[in-house]
């Protein structure tokens, strides 16, 4: 499993989102787009990043920079999420982690001191160009969206 780091070309997707529309990264050429890829809807941390990407939504908006989250969890999962929380920005399905894997965002981890396999959070910020800006790798939750966006406006 590849690292992708600042630099390097953001992998090609084409993913659903959570109304079923095709969503691909080449929608946002010429644009910026924070994507990350996140462990399951509705469980505490992931809520608590979505939620706090959710909350600086219009600040990513204003900085031209639109925000997608990623997970193995179905369109059915995304509408229950999206609607609980309120969350306005795109949920894309990645059932089979192909997208997660060229991103380096599934694979062994260590969760409570076991080594385990599954979704590794992981946020890019792809620049219009579709080289990635900045990567953050092993990202804890709380906290995360106002450092992505710190750095977009540094």
């Amino acid at each position: 499993m590849a690292t992708l780091d600042a630099r390097d070309r953001a992998p090609a997707f084409t993913l659903p989102d959570q109304d079923g529309a095709k969503v691909s990264l080449k929608d946002f050429a010429g644009r910026r787009v924070v994507v990350y890829f996140y462990p399951a809807d509705d469980t505490p941390g992931c809520t608590k990043e979505a939620c706090q990407f959710n909350d600086n939504l219009r600040a990513f908006t204003r900085a031209d920079v639109t925000v997608i989250g990623i997970s193995p969890d179905g369109a059915e999962k995304h509408v229950r999420f999206r609607t609980k929380y309120g969350l306005i920005f795109p949920l894309l399905s990645d059932p089979d982690h192909k997208v997660m894997e060229k991103y380096g965002a599934y694979g062994e981890k260590t969760l409570y001191g076991k080594k385990t396999v599954g979704v590794i959070r992981s946020t890019f910020l792809i620049g219009g160009n579709g080289k990635i800006l900045r990567a953050w790798h092993h990202v804890r939750a709380d906290g995360h969206a106002e450092k992505v966006l710190a750095e977009i406006n540094s």
